[in-house]
């Protein structure tokens, strides 16, 4: 998959149809791999993280809460963490229960991401 900045455009075939996602994630983010360790999908800046526990049940992953060091506060690695699981869930063919108030608000604020939202999420009408 091509690298790209903030605001730029990635145009992705999922199921024979056309989608467009922009990204908001900041540049230097974009490198930084994401590492499924445990029970959080997280990334590593400078020796500091940003977060997000997780539960797996078979084809879905429930995002249950997300964190960022305090240095790593302001700094949009919330926003990076959030985008890089989201691609991972939609890559790995699974779907998302967003429990996490800062996912299920990201995935409000860009609903271009409802698509990998399990329809039988409590709260999938409200966003």
């Amino acid at each position: 998959m091509q690298r790209l900045t903030v605001q730029a455009i990635l145009c992705l075939c999922n199921s024979a149809s056309l989608l467009t996602i922009q990204k908001f994630m900041k540049p230097e983010f974009e490198n930084i791999p994401l590492v499924k360790a445990g029970k959080r999908f997280e990334i590593e800046i400078d020796g500091h993280f940003a977060f997000i526990d997780y539960r797996e049940m078979g084809h879905q992953i429930a995002l249950v809460h997300t964190e960022t060091d305090p240095e790593l506060a302001g700094t949009g690695a919330a926003t990076a963490v959030v985008e890089k699981t989201l691609a991972y869930i939609e890559e790995n063919g699974k779907k998302l229960l967003p429990f996490c108030p800062y996912v299920f608000a990201y995935i409000k604020k860009h609903p271009e991401w409802k698509r990998i939202v399990d329809e039988r999420f409590e709260g999938y009408n409200k966003l």
